[in-house]
């Protein structure tokens, strides 16, 4: 990304994990409060949505999972085309130490997630769960932890999560497509094929590019395919260029323009209907129960082993180097960050299981990891900040 808008962009998500803490927060003590009928009720109140000849009755929770993420997902669709084009994804050897970086963070989480569900009593299919990093909470979290880090620093943080994500993108489109409407399907690409097509005109109307995703949307939503690959898939349509000169992209428009309503919003909102969870619906093992406790394990030990291992690896082999002015302490409290998944945790978690109480343990398990991830993360790095700088 350029400089400002890079910065702009860590400034928002900085901003947005400590509301995305607030909802979580409020979410987990209406659900074990006083009020938690009123709150589940909410939670899963019917809702139908009518337009022509589309008509879906789901829950609030799934409208948000299926609606409202959609865009979020237009967002990193955006912001990973930006990457690859013009920012940090474009150039190789910047390139380099992220992308290991992400690899190790999405393979090692998943195999200590394993090493305690392939037992008896396991969920070995929730293995993908550990694999996310919430890139506001792991911001919001290096912002207080060290304020004076290296910017390079808050760029390979970023950087990586753009990977992470696309990574998780990758294993929703794999893993987590149900049975197929082919008719529904070659709507969803017609309509896709629209958006390239009016993508090359000189002025593209915002209500109609709005409206023809809209219609790939709703498509995608009747074909059993994941709305989330609709978000991505409508994204890459998006012209990089300026329709003249001296205008700012069309790309970029879109990405400043809906980022911050994602951020202030949709993310917000999907926390605090996904992450509420009663304390009474865990089993007797409680955190200690296979699922939870391989989700938290792979949080809180998977990304840092697979994150900052692969960093090492990649700086040895000389195919990366380490972010400027850092120091590998502060880079092993970044990796540390990297163990908090909470969005995209939960949001895999809810297309992996669906049974209440196994709802129950992923929550209880992503919000554990991703807690305990914050607190080792910021204590790593005001320990690094204390200490002198490696030159």
């Amino acid at each position: 990304m350029s400089r400002k808008l890079t910065l702009d962009f860590l400034k928002t998500e900085a901003a947005s994990g400590l509301i995305l803490a607030g909802s979580a927060l409020v979410a987990i003590l209406l659900a074990n409060s006083p009020w938690r009928e009123s709150y589940f009720a909410f939670v899963q109140a019917p809702f139908t949505l009518q337009a022509g000849g589309f008509e879906e009755t789901k829950s609030v929770l799934k409208w948000t999972k299926d609606g409202l993420m959609a865009v979020f997902f237009f967002v990193v669709g955006l912001e990973i085309k930006y990457e690859i084009l013009k920012g940090e994804l474009s150039n190789p050897r910047k390139l380099a130490m992220p992308v290991f970086a992400a690899v190790g963070g999405m393979a090692a989480p998943a195999l200590v997630f394993l090493a305690f569900n392939l037992g008896e009593g396991g969920h070995p299919n929730g293995w993908p769960i550990p694999t996310a990093t919430d890139i506001a909470f792991a911001l919001a979290a290096l912002a207080i932890a060290a304020p004076k880090a290296p910017a390079a620093l808050r760029v390979f943080l970023l950087t990586l999560a753009i990977a992470d994500d696309l990574g998780a993108v990758m294993l929703i489109a794999i893993l987590f497509t149900s049975e197929i409407n082919l008719p529904a399907l070659a709507g969803a690409v017609t309509g896709l094929g629209f958006m390239v097509w009016i993508g090359r005109w000189k002025q593209i109307p915002p209500l109609l590019f709005a409206a023809a995703f809209l219609v790939v949307w709703a498509f995608t939503l009747k074909s059993g395919v994941n709305t989330s690959l609709a978000g991505v898939a409508a994204a890459l349509t998006v012209p990089i260029k300026p329709r003249r000169d001296g205008e700012e992209g069309v790309l970029k428009h879109y990405m400043e323009a809906l980022h911050p309503y994602v951020a202030y919003g949709i993310l917000p909102f999907f926390a605090f209907v996904a992450a509420g969870f009663s304390f009474s619906a865990f089993p007797a093992e409680g955190i200690f129960a296979p699922l939870p406790l391989g989700i938290a394990m792979g949080l809180l030990l998977g990304k840092p082993i697979g994150v900052f291992g692969a960093a090492a690896l990649a700086s040895a082999l000389k195919l990366g180097q380490r972010p400027s002015g850092s120091t590998w302490t502060q880079l092993l409290g970044v990796s540390m960050l990297c163990g908090v998944g909470f969005t995209m945790s939960l949001f895999i978690g809810g297309l992996a299981f669906h049974e209440p109480a196994t709802a129950s343990e992923v929550q209880l398990g992503v919000v554990a990891g991703s807690v305990l991830s914050v607190l080792a993360g910021v204590l790593t790095l005001k320990l690094a900040g204390r200490a002198r700088p490696a030159q």
